[in-house]
């Protein structure tokens, strides 16, 4: 019998990376609570580049898994241009986690400033160069507007399949999916 949902490592990394959006939008919008140059606000820029790198280390480990483990079926099948709309999405968010963590990797190297990454300082990828810099920054922040639609979308999505389309793409990549084969839900045994 054929896998029903996602492996593990793949459901993980994909709730996880979730996670790390949400950290990261978060950061970034809420660092204005904070006057300029204070120590919550640097914290809050730190963190967001921080877990910005993250996630732009994971999507190697995504890809990687994603790889190796076939996705499973979704079941009653797609139409041919829901195949192409989700293979187009999904290609535009792992795109979205290598482009968007690099592009704010090369504005803080052209601002001259320091790349943090937990604790640690990741080198340069150029020369400080802050014209350029400034440039960068509006396409980091142009992304990331982009990012919430892209993610927004790839959400609604999975809830239109699930409540509309009654179909198991978003039961695949739910933890709690993962059951034996033919082992029946509490509530179904009358329990």
């Amino acid at each position: 019998m054929k896998n029903e949902t996602y492996n593990r490592g793949s459901i993980v990394l994909h709730w996880l990376m979730l996670l790390l959006f949400v950290l990261t939008y978060a950061t970034i919008e809420l660092r204005v609570i904070f006057d300029r140059g204070t120590p919550p606000r640097d914290l809050m820029k730190s963190l967001h580049f921080s877990i910005g790198m993250l996630i732009f280390a994971l999507v190697w480990v995504r890809l990687l898994v994603r790889t190796l483990t076939p996705a499973p079926a979704i079941v009653p099948a797609p139409p041919a241009w829901q195949r192409w709309a989700a293979t187009s999405v999904h290609a535009l968010l792992y795109a979205f986690m290598i482009v968007q963590p690099l592009m704010g990797w090369l504005v803080l190297s052209a601002a001259g400033k320091p790349v943090p990454f937990f604790g640690l300082v990741l080198p340069p990828l150029m020369a400080p160069d802050k014209p350029f810099a400034g440039t960068l920054e509006e396409v980091h922040q142009t992304i990331g507007t982009f990012g919430y639609f892209l993610i927004g979308a790839h959400a609604l999505a999975a809830l239109v399949h699930h409540y509309v389309l009654k179909d198991n793409t978003l039961r695949r990549m739910l933890p709690t999916s993962r059951r034996r084969a033919g082992a029946a839900p509490a509530d179904a045994r009358g329990a």
